[in-house]
């Protein structure tokens, strides 16, 4: 009797990586295979070919969410398509308006997406904890002769 992978997953693994790089989780990639959730882990444990496809969709994912995050971080500019009204007036040699013709033309602006503080902000505390973080532990000595004291202060 022929195992299901060979069947249902192993032709399908190009498309496999496609949904895991789409975001569809493991169970929602199951359903779309017509095999159970838990046939779909025991293959993935079993066959190298379907891990990898599944960490390599994700992989492409996750640079690509990684990349834009730090995009928003600086803000960008991204071309807008407009349409602008062109009008052309003619004269003739003594100087009068002889024909006006308007036409409708297709240009490229550039918009400017500014920068996201919330992002500049999550990059920081999980970058450089050791300065951005909420809590800061601070130290006070107090030192005179022989005595020192030290208090040991965390703010929120």
């Amino acid at each position: 009797m022929k195992d299901k992978y060979e069947d249902y997953v192993l032709p399908k693994l190009v498309l496999i990586e496609a949904w895991a790089r789409d975001g569809l989780t493991e169970e929602d990639i199951s359903k779309k295979l017509n095999i159970s959730y838990s046939s779909f882990r025991t293959y993935k444990n079993q066959h190298l070919a379907l891990l990898t496809a599944i960490k390599k969709g994700r992989e492409d994912l996750d640079v690509e969410v990684e990349n834009a995050f730090i995009k928003k971080c600086f803000g960008y500019n991204v071309p807008v398509k407009k349409n602008i009204k062109v009008k052309t007036v003619e004269y003739n040699s003594q100087g009068y308006r002889v024909r006006e013709t308007e036409e409708i033309r297709e240009v490229f602006d550039e918009q400017h997406i500014p920068a996201d503080t919330t992002n500049q902000i999550f990059y920081l505390k999980n970058r450089r904890g050791d300065r951005w973080r909420d809590k800061q532990e601070t130290d006070i000595k107090f030192s005179q002769g022989d005595f020192e004291l030290t208090i040991k202060n965390n703010e929120n």
